[in-house]
């Protein structure tokens, strides 16, 4: 397996305990973490272990998995599973035609969205790189069904070894314990937490340009003006943290706006917000939309990810992807009807129910 996940290589975490689930699956698990840095290798299993690159420079990502392979002494492997179709994807295939092993492919993220691409020169470059590396690839995994969709357009050719030439592509969702965040007690309550505010909208995410916070911050700027009291809680951190500030501080919203940085009890917030907020340019699943309804938390989210599946247009309000008009206004529906966001929460929370049973 190669990731660039490096919690993997932190003992007690969710994703090291998730590996030790992995490895009662198969005879041999071995892990190369793509990280900068100086990770001690580490023992997850008697028959998994993790090893990290430990980069100087996120450059020598590909270069540094195929030296940790070779010095790990790596070999006898049925199969290479990459985290993307983008660098670690160009490691994989390499090491899979190296040891002579089957490649799958996963791919957690719109890639063929047109939001992904006008990001950056270099998503354009990925998206180049997985369009080659795709057909190659013995499998792929993707995470929902509007990745699959997307992907249509690359004319992936069914497998022959498959029975009946079944499709490479399979969706296998994120899994969320759903029943965990369900029974999980609430530790903080948000609107004892924020007295001032009346009204709660919380978003929980890395604070980059695709999650489009800013788009919740102009939307803000319209709600208080008939709703003083609504307050928007930001949980998480990232690149654009000072950028975000900075806008808040110009829109003259402060008071209004609480960046409260990582957080850790994130089901106590999505249990006392009145409503959750999701502005991403794309998604590929959106597992905070599920966590949100899981909660019976009332759902405004931009038409990304999972939304058009579990989370829909009857149990949650979707809207245009950069609306911010649109966002406003779903958000002013909420405020001023009680009984439908709480039926759009129930509704929500109802259809996580069925497919967790």
């Amino acid at each position: 397996m190669i990731s660039t996940d490096s919690k993997i290589l932190q003992k007690g975490s969710a994703v090291f305990e998730r590996m030790k689930e992995y490895a009662g699956l198969v005879e041999q698990l071995d892990i190369v973490v793509c990280s900068v840095g100086n990770f001690e290798a580490v023992q997850i299993t008697g028959n998994a272990r993790a090893y990290s690159t430990n980069s100087t420079s996120k450059l020598w990502y590909i270069w540094d998995v195929l030296r940790m392979v070779k010095r790990a002494g790596i070999k006898d492997i049925d199969l290479v599973t990459a985290q993307d179709p983008f660098e670690t994807g160009i490691a994989g295939w390499l090491v899979a035609r190296r040891l002579k092993a089957k490649l799958q492919l996963q791919v957690h993220t719109d890639f063929m969205s047109e939001y992904f691409r006008a990001e950056s020169l270099k998503n354009i470059i990925r998206v180049l790189i997985a369009k080659c590396l795709l057909p190659k690839a013995d499998g792929i995994r993707v995470v929902s069904e509007r990745i699959k969709r997307s992907m249509s357009k690359l004319k992936i050719q069914a497998c022959p070894e498959y029975a009946r030439g079944m499709s490479k592509i399979v969706i296998l969702p994120i899994f969320v314990d759903v029943h965990a965040i369900q029974s999980a007690p609430v530790s903080v309550d948000l609107h004892k937490k924020y007295p001032q505010f009346d009204f709660i909208i919380l978003m929980a995410s890395r604070l980059e340009k695709e999650k489009n916070i800013e788009l919740a911050i102009d939307a803000m700027r319209d709600v208080v003006k008939n709703n003083p009291k609504t307050g928007l809680v930001i949980a998480g951190a990232g690149s654009q943290e000072k950028e975000l500030r900075q806008k808040v501080d110009q829109l003259g919203i402060k008071d209004n706006i609480i960046f409260e940085g990582w957080v850790d009890d994130l089901a106590s917030y999505y249990k006392t917000c009145d409503v959750y907020l999701l502005c991403s340019n794309y998604e590929g699943y959106g597992m905070s939309l599920i966590m949100a309804a899981s909660c019976g938390c009332a759902i405004i989210t931009t038409d990304v990810g999972v939304v058009g599946g579990v989370v829909n247009k009857d149990n949650a309000l979707v809207v245009g992807v950069g609306d911010t008009r649109e966002i406003a206004e779903a958000i002013e529906k909420l405020h001023s009807d009680e009984a439908f966001r709480d039926a759009l929460g129930q509704r929500a929370c109802a259809t996580v129910g069925q497919i967790d049973s």
